[in-house]
């Protein structure tokens, strides 16, 4: 683990840039730290395209005093209009490069330690993917789960998009990304609560609120079920869902930070773009 005084400042996080999206750009454009001290958790789906991810992560890294970024489905994507077109981890591996020579924080980087206002707490980027273990009612399988998906036509890009190499399948992939990363969390000093950061939600009830319930299989796994209680968690942030919401589930709290799509974000009460703040707790 690294260690970094907070000073006084604020552990913030967001996700679902979708700077593809002009508006969203702008959003981004705009973006400002509270204080010279806060630190940004920037958890996924940022953009398609390995230069927006990079102008992105290098604008916000130019602001705020640390960055701390994990990969979304969307990062992962071998999109056809990207000129960069690795595949499955050796793309994931080309991200976190680039994230080093921008003084980014990723998954496969020491756990840093925010000292400042409610800690010293450790944050831990995850990347873990999903393994269709959410499966809808009535599924037993992921096959069954797949072939109810796709005749109601509710099917995730990823099944186009995302290739899971040099893993045969990307349920593969997850399972040992989930074993890697929990090995790495059980290493860390019991008494060091510790804030999780991954794109997808690490258990399932944030999930129950989906307009259709079927994209379930493409957000998560149940691995990852008891984390929050296996570890001392201070708090879960997650992307996504596109629901921007806090829960509290077992005791621990849940933070939803999408931003979402423009028709998503310009039917809520809230000003967009603002990060939510993970510590100090609010009130």
């Amino acid at each position: 683990m690294t260690s970094t005084a907070g000073g006084a400042g604020q552990l913030l996080a967001i996700s679902d840039l979708h700077i593809g999206y002009e508006d969203n750009r702008a959003l981004v454009e705009k973006l400002r730290p509270g204080t010279d001290d806060d630190w940004l958790l920037v958890a996924g789906d940022v953009a398609e395209k390995v230069s927006s991810i990079e102008w992105a992560l290098k604008t916000l890294a130019g602001r705020f005093r640390k960055v701390v970024w994990v990969p979304g489905n969307h990062e992962l994507w071998t999109h056809p209009s990207d000129p960069v077109t690795l595949r499955g981890a050796a793309r994931y591996e080309h991200l976190v490069e680039m994230c080093r020579g921008l003084g980014v924080v990723t998954p496969e980087d020491p756990y840093p330690v925010w000292e400042g206002p409610g800690g010293p707490v450790a944050v831990a980027p995850l990347f873990l993917l999903y393994d269709y273990s959410f499966l809808p009612e009535g599924c037993a399988t992921k096959e069954e789960g797949l072939a109810y998906a796709h005749r109601t036509g509710v099917v995730c890009n990823d099944e186009y998009l995302l290739h899971p190499d040099p893993y045969p399948t990307r349920d593969d992939w997850c399972r040992a990304r989930v074993a890697a990363t929990e090995a790495r969390l059980a290493a860390l000093p019991g008494d060091l609560p510790v804030v999780l950061v991954n794109h997808w939600p690490l258990e399932r009830h944030p999930t129950e609120v989906l307009w259709y319930p079927e994209f379930a299989m493409w957000c998560g796994t149940r691995l990852t079920a008891d984390w929050h209680r296996r570890f001392p968690v201070a708090a879960v942030v997650y992307g996504h869902l596109h629901i921007p919401r806090t829960t509290v589930h077992e005791g621990v709290r849940f933070e939803e930070v999408s931003v979402g799509y423009p028709r998503e974000w310009r039917k809520r009460p809230q000003p967009p773009g603002r990060p939510r703040r993970i510590l100090p707790t609010e009130a």
